[in-house]
């Protein structure tokens, strides 16, 4: 067992026989009501702003589990994906060689669950040891995102339980279910061993987003510099390539800097934990680290440079075992309220909550509650990211789509449901201060290339590739076969859907 291993409050200090010899994680006593509305603030300097919420939730059972066997399950990671949510976590198959923990796989129209397999069948490994290699008996702790149509698995893997043998490696996929390791299976970050502690637990449960073109790789690592006593401590690298093979950048207590490689001293950690999760709020225009507390879970907040903390943390409180997984969308950003984008913001989590049999996490339930009073619509420009996928009825009877920063015009209410992730029935007015980059007309021209797609040829002369066919049908239009280089010779549009 990996990630479930880990001490989550600065309070434990006792060592345990398991993967690495970490700290046991601390048995989060907080049974409260969650969430509850805060008072208005009061006047506050920029770094104590006190952020509202409502909205107070828990799952009334456990959510996802899985099949026969399975004696844990802790460590997640949740995908909400337009009408489906995704999840991948850590457990073991005794079916599934070698003998180790595998990353299970499963999914629903709820997080509230039951999540399930594909097609309601018992939740697959997906993603178990690779024999001779990192990595070669456990496979743990996964966070997983989806940019330009490739789903990235961070994870952290294990030859076997020994002193310092956690590393995390990457692995690829079309689908999110078959996955493929990445640079012949060798791990993208070791432990950079700037110190030996007690806890020799390595390198190890990371958490990665994709923001302007960079992915974020939050983890931790017990032998890191800024580390606290017992190896507790949440360090970050950034690069524009996924395996971070090349260009990486390490946050230090000067910001970001340019390093050799991913084995650069970890000379700046953001919070004193063990197993936390990561996302960026594009209402709040600030990262959310979500960590376990004694009372539950804490979600500490950081500007976009991590240097100063805007918000005041907020506690989701309510009975814990092992770290929380946020609810995020495929790029690892907070999900935006259906209802109200511009207003509120759901933050959820998913965390398992007993010890289990086998003396490890397991039940795992979801807890959250809703950020108010965000205002993210003031500023227009914030506002086009915020309300990215959104449609809503324009000025003159046809929908608007806010898709990359921009404005598309669709003729068919049909058409524009199945382009968007979600549809408004009252118009903002924020929307009225941008034109429409390109409109899609009834029975526009639809071009299909083997290997590329579908996607809609508009008025602007780009080409705006298609992830549902349905939206083709919808729209009237016939499909045009065409070569892959005659696809390319048009300008590209973003992906519509």
């Amino acid at each position: 067992m990996l990630g479930g291993v880990l001490a989550a409050v600065l309070a434990v200090s006792a060592l345990a026989g398991c993967t690495g010899s970490v700290p046991p994680q601390a048995e989060g006593a907080g049974r409260g009501v969650i969430g509850g509305a805060q008072p208005e603030p009061t006047p506050v300097t920029p770094d104590d702003v006190q952020l509202k919420t409502d909205s107070p939730r828990e799952s009334a059972a456990v959510v996802a589990a899985g099949g026969p066997g399975a004696p844990y399950n802790y460590g997640p990671t949740v995908m909400a994906d337009g009408a489906t949510n995704r999840m991948w976590w850590c457990s073991q198959y005794p079916g599934s060689p070698p003998p180790g923990d595998d990353i299970l796989y499963a999914e629903s129209a709820s997080l509230d669950g039951p999540f399930t397999g594909p097609g309601g069948a018992v939740p697959p490994a997906v993603l178990s040891g690779n024999p001779g290699q990192f990595d070669g008996v456990h496979a743990c702790d996964p966070s997983v995102i989806r940019v330009n149509g490739t789903y990235y698995q961070y994870y952290t893997g294990a030859a076997g339980d020994h002193a310092l043998g956690n590393s995390i490696g990457l692995a690829t996929s079309t689908d999110g279910i078959t996955w493929q390791r990445t640079g012949g299976g060798r791990p993208i970050v070791d432990p950079a061993h700037d110190t030996h502690r007690e806890n020799l637990y390595g390198a190890g449960q990371p958490a990665a987003v994709y923001l302007d073109g960079w992915f974020y790789l939050m983890f931790t690592d017990t032998t890191g510099l800024a580390a606290g006593w017992n190896g507790a401590g949440q360090f970050v690298l950034r690069s524009k390539d996924p395996a971070f093979a090349s260009g990486v950048e390490a946050l230090g207590e000067a910001g970001f800097a340019a390093v050799a490689s991913t084995a650069a001293p970890r000379t700046k950690s953001l919070v004193d934990a063990f197993s936390a999760d990561l996302m960026w709020i594009d209402a709040l225009n600030a990262w959310a680290i979500a960590h376990e507390t004694a009372d539950g879970t804490t979600i500490t907040f950081w500007d976009r440079d991590f240097v100063r903390s805007p918000y005041q943390p907020l506690l989701i409180p309510g009975v814990w075992r092992e770290g929380p997984g946020l609810v995020r969308r495929p790029d690892g950003h907070a999900p935006v309220s259906a209802k109200d984008p511009c207003g509120r913001v759901p933050v959820d989590v998913v965390r398992a909550t007993v010890t289990g049999e086998a003396g490890a996490p397991t039940d795992l339930r979801r807890f959250g509650l809703d950020i108010i009073g965000v205002n993210a619509c003031a500023d227009p420009q914030l506002a086009l990211t915020v309300l990215d996928g959104f449609a809503m009825p324009s000025p003159v009877r046809t929908m608007d789509l806010v898709v990359s920063g921009q404005v598309v015009r669709i003729d068919r209410r049909s058409v524009a449901q199945e382009l968007a992730g979600h549809v408004l029935d009252t118009r903002l007015d924020v929307l009225n201060q941008f034109p429409v980059a390109a409109r899609l007309e009834s029975g526009t021209r639809a071009l299909k290339a083997t290997g590329l797609g579908v996607g809609f040829l508009l008025d602007d002369g780009r080409l705006y590739p298609v992830r549902r066919a349905d939206a083709v049908t919808a729209n009237g239009s016939s499909i045009e076969d065409v070569t892959p280089a005659q696809w390319r010779t048009y300008p590209a549009g973003p992906v519509l859907g």
